[in-house]
């Protein structure tokens, strides 16, 4: 099962708790939708190790760039102006 897919589970079975998201995040749009599912934080280690591996320091600088003007861009297409505050309602379940 895909993080993205388990989080809003794993969320409202420990209410009160800050869930913090690590892993399958690829882009800003899987950061907005971690926010709106309900993590608290979103953990960035694999393309931040790849931005490492391909350019050291300048390509770890180039990868967060990218995450957090792809977050920037999706969250104002959403009409979402504050990361901190995503609204549920912004993710639609496919399957329902």
């Amino acid at each position: 099962i895909a993080t993205l897919d388990a989080l809003s589970d794993v969320v409202q079975a420990v209410p009160g708790v800050e869930v913090y998201l690590d892993g399958g995040v690829r882009s800003g749009g899987d950061v907005l939708v971690a926010l709106a599912l309900g993590a608290r934080a979103v953990l960035v280690g694999r393309p931040v190790l790849w931005g490492m591996a391909l350019g050291g320091a300048d390509g770890v600088a180039r990868v967060l760039d990218t995450l957090r003007t792809e977050l920037a861009e999706d969250a104002g297409m959403c009409g979402v102006a504050d990361v901190a505050a995503v609204p549920r309602d912004l993710v639609v379940d496919a399957a329902a």
